[in-house]
């Protein structure tokens, strides 16, 4: 349950941001009873360091109440009875999950072959021709999930979004820096 809320909380924010508005709910929360439970104001203001803060507190609320209709409790384990795929099938069935946050869980929580596309892994991937410019991040999530191989998916995931954050930025990348850019259709096109 950490990583759907933390995922959550994550979405469209820094890592800082994120940790600082988790770390919040947990001091004044004890149990995911208690957040599904509080006043969505009162969870909003908890969390507010995480920015958008009354969405964020609707989607955590509304994602823990279906998970304790549909399992009888706040308990994630079923997922590790299920398929990759049905386990991102129900991951993405709750309310604000989409496909990253289901593999962030999925991959994070149980260890799963399951590459979360984020923003840096998307720039990279459009960037080196791995997929094509105009490709949507959801399909993104399917042609990179078949193009690479799974056991290097945790590694690969990690490294990426370093990359991303320090070398091949959105705006004014380091190109000049990037180990990458023999194999880079962005540095090669002109611009």
């Amino acid at each position: 349950m950490d990583e759907l809320v933390m995922t959550i909380l994550s979405q469209h924010t820094n890592d800082i941001n994120m940790l600082r508005a988790y770390k919040s709910l947990r001091a004044k929360y004890a149990t995911w009873e208690e957040v599904m439970e509080a006043p969505q104001e009162e969870l909003g203001q908890t969390i507010r360091a995480s920015g958008m803060y009354r969405t964020k507190a609707k989607r955590i609320q509304l994602a823990l109440r279906t998970i304790r209709e549909r399992v009888g409790r706040l308990d994630l384990s079923l997922l590790e009875d299920m398929t990759d795929d049905e386990a991102k099938k129900w991951l993405t069935s709750l309310y604000g999950v989409g496909p990253k946050t289901a593999a962030i869980v999925l991959l994070f929580s149980l260890g799963r072959g399951v590459l979360p596309v984020d923003t840096h892994v998307w720039r990279i991937s459009k960037r080196l021709g791995l997929i094509g410019d105009r490709v949507s991040r959801e399909k993104a999530h399917e042609l990179l999930q078949a193009l690479i191989p799974t056991d290097c998916i945790p590694s690969l995931n990690k490294n990426l979004v370093r990359h991303g954050r320090e070398v091949c930025k959105a705006q004014a990348p380091r190109c000049g820096e990037c180990f990458l850019r023999q194999y880079c259709e962005y540095v090669k096109s002109p611009r």
